[in-house]
């Protein structure tokens, strides 16, 4: 299932990175990540839908391009304050907000990354209780199945399962292809 968002998000759109998979590391340090976890970088609409995307390095570079590619340019990109998305907001009609959770500050107004936590809570019980552990090679596939759940949030059981046929027309996933 490919279900990623065709759309550019608008309005107010919250961009985070989390990592996911592997065992932990640095426990009880402040370090991000480690070797053994796979990057995530996400942008969620409120009120809309996600896209999520692994990426192999959580550079500037790489998170720019991933919000260029999902958000349009008349949206209010909203972060944490990590240093990588500095300057994006001159790119945005909207601007650029931050929320310093290193100062304890997780909501200043509207300014918030409330929604995209929870998705993040979603994604990592989701991988935790149904899969139990996730390659690098198919975190592409777990992300799809999240995105979806979470863009068809709103159907009942009916109309998820025919949107997820609609979704899977035409496409032939056979065991060798992601095996290789």
């Amino acid at each position: 299932m490919s279900e990623s968002v065709t759309e550019p998000l608008t309005g107010d759109v919250e961009v985070d990175e989390t990592y996911v998979g592997g065992k932990p590391r640095y426990k009880g340090q402040n370090k991000p990540g480690g070797s053994d976890k796979q990057a995530v970088v996400v942008a969620v609409q409120r009120g809309g839908k996600v896209t999520a995307k692994p990426v192999a390095n959580v550079t500037a570079k790489n998170l720019k391009q991933f919000i260029r590619d999902n958000v349009d340019k008349s949206a209010r990109i909203i972060t944490d304050e990590y240093r990588s998305y500095k300057g994006i907001g001159k790119e945005y009609d909207g601007g650029h907000e931050t929320v310093c959770h290193s100062k304890k500050e997780y909501v200043r107004g509207d300014v918030y990354t409330n929604t995209i936590e929870g998705f993040f809570s979603s994604v990592k019980r989701g991988l935790n209780g149904i899969y139990h552990s996730v390659s690098k090679e198919h975190l592409h596939r777990y992300m799809a199945e999240f995105e979806f759940r979470y863009n068809y949030r709103d159907l009942d059981d009916g109309a998820r399962t025919v949107a997820a046929i609609q979704a899977a027309d035409g496409k032939r996933l056979l065991y060798k292809d992601p095996v290789k």
